[in-house]
């Protein structure tokens, strides 16, 4: 070291101090450093000024741009600043000598850059035996190291020996020996030589035990590589032959070698790997020309491109997947809280390691997945439900609609014998998706056919069986694919449609609709906002009041979902449009008259709005294919023989209702103020309304009694009051199904009572707070019962059915 250089050093008090990044510098040492931090370039160029004696420390945190004191260590080396060159990207290519190390007694400021107040740290030197014993292991661990290195030239060896200063040596070594920040931090730290030397002596000993052992695999391997380089000359040579034959084919070569490493890096199970390995092996000795040549090919393209080991990681916050579920739907409480209990059981089985052990099935259960079915009318949000248990889930969206098909290699696929053959639709949708186990969901499960071709709902028995598929088959791939970590999600509008053994597999989860507060809201926080954007408004230029949407949703829609209501709301938006296109306006408020000025005259009317209180008439209750809906029961008498016609597309079982409604009023005539002899002079008409629209069940019973009670004792129905339930000729009243979309078609119809089996009692605690507040349930037993509380006994002007007939 330079004498006049390191009397500087002790004289030093204060320094400006430069830190370094994934570096430390010791004492003896010469190395080049890139300065491209401005604070720390400024720090250079000042230090230049002066005598260029800095003090270099290593950072804690590499990542950080601009470290602070608390970040940097607080022992380092003074260097001096030796040359600088300035890059073009006014970066510094500085090289720095080390003096001697010194820790730091005081930070004095951070700006422009870091100075302190250093104190020097001189080494403990003790010579003695033990020094002397550590140099030598130390100096003979560094030649072995060496010797043993690819990558340090056997010169060092020799520059070794030269240097006899114990802490010289120390440093050289410790310079080069590969010290992670750590380590080179706990080396520069100790104030004992002979410290210093046992941690080197360490870390060169390790170094050389992993030297060693690396030597030995490269020994053994060698072999295998000769062997391995007499078949690579083999092959050499046997391209040659067949270029020179006209046989090369070098890109069949090319692409066999593509498909051999795709098959190896994805991962695949023993048998598709077997099947794989089997058909790589035809495609390797196969001509581009021959018809099995693409066959192959595409085969072997779908082996690699499905992600038999991706899978994404599932978002197990239950907080979150309720958050999403509330910004992406209103109300559906139950199907919130079935969708919470499934991922909170996956998360106890996860955190648990309850799965099934390594070899054993997979059983079904909630940790494995219950295939889930939402069943109800058109438009309540079933399809973006699904949408929004991917994004709770932090999964992947798959979808597949299931109406109209009928041939059962839709599912499975068809076999590579036919022309043309691929996959079946549910691993052509896993391949898209990405991977192994994403939300998928059937659509219209209840629209599956079935012809001479195959029936692909009991295709689908295999997919939707916890039990079963984990190993399903498609008839193209010929080899089980892992199912069972796709969660399935079915919807449909009628559950009969769909076979018995399909629904079995199923978690049916009803989706009734939603009422006119229900659709308010939904409107206001979804619809409109989706509108406004789809049709390039803001928010400030259109609004509608809650007036305006009320009125669309009254006499413009008629359903139980909201996807008419959408597009109504999607029309109005249209016409704003063209006012503020025009210039004509620049925003809007939608109010009820807007509404009818947009969309003209109304489209749907109060059906109770006309009187109905004659003898004759009453209001059932049905549910369809697009929700609940209130059915008029009309009956009407006249001179005959006693007959009973029944029109308006009735099927059986409405027929045999319509006939037992006959029987019972006729038996209980004494009872009811009516002549007997009436039902041998009179024929009864009973119609019900629609009647291009086919109708059937028992659950109009009730309301045909009613109907016929009314016209022949001469007693009007009340008009504000609905009914459903199925009656006997003992005159009881069974229970129905149904029972929330019927009441909330008759909250829609403005009814105010509705009459309902006893037994149905059960199914008023799922109606929302708002109907059930401003409804009145009457619960019967019997049929008596219900003819009292329906059935107006003072009526006002009605004509006798004896003048009427």
């Amino acid at each position: 070291m330079n004498i006049e250089n390191k009397r500087a050093a002790e004289k030093l008090r204060e320094l400006p101090i430069l830190p370094l990044r994934n570096t430390v510098v010791y004492p003896y040492s010469i190395m080049p450093l890139v300065v491209g931090i401005p604070k720390s370039v400024k720090l250079v160029d000042e230090a230049l000024k002066g005598d260029g004696i800095v003090g270099l420390v290593a950072m804690k945190d590499p990542s950080i741009e601009e470290p602070t004191s608390e970040e940097v260590y607080q022992v380092g080396t003074i260097a001096k600043l030796d040359s600088v060159n300035r890059g073009s990207d006014k970066s510094l290519q500085v090289i720095v000598q080390g003096l001697e190390r010194f820790r730091v007694e005081r930070w004095i400021e951070a700006d422009p850059y870091l100075r302190a107040e250093i104190m020097p740290l001189p080494e403990i030197v003790e010579k003695d035996l033990e020094l002397d014993a550590l140099q030598r292991t130390l100096r003979d661990a560094a030649n072995e190291v060496i010797k043993l290195s690819p990558d340090i030239a056997n010169e060092a060896i020799v520059l070794l020996k030269q240097v006899q200063d114990v802490q010289h040596m120390v440093y050289l070594i410790a310079g080069n020996a590969g010290l992670n920040i750590l380590d080179g931090q706990k080396v520069m730290e100790a104030d004992n030589v002979k410290d210093k030397m046992r941690l080197l002596i360490s870390h060169l000993n390790r170094e050389k035990e992993i030297l060693s052992l690396g030597k030995k695999i490269k020994s053994e391997a060698r072999g295998e590589m000769d062997k391995a380089q007499r078949e690579f000359y083999l092959r050499q040579q046997m391209k040659a032959i067949k270029k020179e034959l006209g046989e090369d084919k070098k890109k069949g070569n090319s692409e066999f070698d593509e498909y051999t490493m795709k098959i190896e890096d994805i991962g695949l199970p023993e048998e598709a790997l077997k099947e794989a390995n089997r058909e790589l092996k035809r495609f390797k000795g196969m001509s581009p020309h021959s018809p099995e040549y693409s066959v192959i090919k595409t085969y072997l393209d779908w082996i690699v491109d499905l992600p038999w080991n991706e899978a994404s990681e599932d978002q197990m916050d239950i907080d979150y997947a309720a958050k999403v579920l509330d910004e992406d739907h209103y109300d559906l409480e139950e199907v919130k809280e079935r969708i919470l209990e499934f991922l909170a059981v996956r998360k106890l089985v996860k955190e648990r390691g309850l799965g099934p052990e390594p070899g054993e099935e997979k059983a079904s259960s909630e940790a494995m997945g219950a295939i889930l079915c939402f069943a109800g009318p058109p438009g309540v949000g079933k399809t973006s439900l699904g949408q929004s248990i991917a994004r709770a889930l932090g999964r992947k969206f798959a979808r597949m609609s299931l109406g109209g098909m009928r041939d059962e290699a839709e599912i499975r696929g068809h076999r590579r014998t036919y022309i043309g053959a691929m996959p079946g639709r549910i691993i052509q949708a896993i391949k898209r998706a990405g991977t192994r186990n994403p939300v998928f969901m059937l659509d219209e499960a209840d629209k599956i056919g079935n012809d001479w071709r195959g029936d692909p709902s009991s295709a689908l028995l295999e997919v939707l069986d916890p039990a079963q598929n984990h190993a399903f088959r498609d008839h193209y791939l010929d080899v089980d694919f892992d199912l069972s970590d796709v969660i399935f999600i079915t919807t449909a509008n009628q559950l009969e449609t769909i076979p018995p053994p399909l629904r079995d597999r199923m978690e049916i989860i009803h989706l009734d609709g939603y009422t006119e507060y229900e659709k308010t809201r939904i409107a206001q926080r979804h619809l409109v906002p989706r509108q406004l954007k789809a049709n390039g408004l803001r928010e400030e230029e259109m609004s509608f009041t809650e007036e305006a949407l009320r009125k669309i949703i009254r006499d413009y829609t008629r359903e139980a979902g909201v996807r008419t209501l959408e597009r109504q709301i999607g029309a109005v938006c249209r016409k704003g449009v063209v006012k503020i296109v025009a210039a004509e306006a620049t925003s809007l408020i939608v109010t009820p008259e807007l509404v009818r000025e947009y969309l003209k005259k109304e489209q749907f009317e109060c059906e109770l709005s006309e009187n109905i209180e004659i003898p004759g008439i009453s209001t059932g209750l049905a549910v369809t294919a697009v929700g609940g809906d209130i059915l008029f029961i009309e009956a009407t008498g006249m001179k005959g023989k006693g007959t009973l016609t029944l029109t308006g597309q009735l099927g059986d079982v409405m027929r045999e209702s319509a006939q037992i409604a006959h029987s019972y009023v006729r038996s209980k005539s004494g009872h009811l103020g009516v002549h007997s002899e009436l039902f041998e002079t009179t024929d009864v008409h009973i119609h019900v309304p629609a009647g291009a629209i086919p109708k059937d069940g028992p659950s109009a019973g009730l309301a045909m009694v009613t109907a016929v009670a009314s016209l022949l004792s001469d007693q009007p129905v009340k008009g504000d009051v609905g009914m459903t339930g199925e009656v006997t000729l003992r005159g009881r009243v069974l229970p129905v199904g149904g029972i929330k979309m019927k009441i909330l078609a008759a909250h829609r119809a403005g009814l105010n009572t509705v009459i309902l089996p006893k037994r149905n009692e059960k199914d008023l605690d799922e109606l929302p707070a708002e109907v059930s507040e401003s409804m009145q349930f009457a619960l019967v037993d019997r049929i008596d019962e219900a003819l009292d509380l329906a059935l107006r006994p003072d009526p006002a002007t009605v004509m006798p059915l004896a003048a009427n007939g």
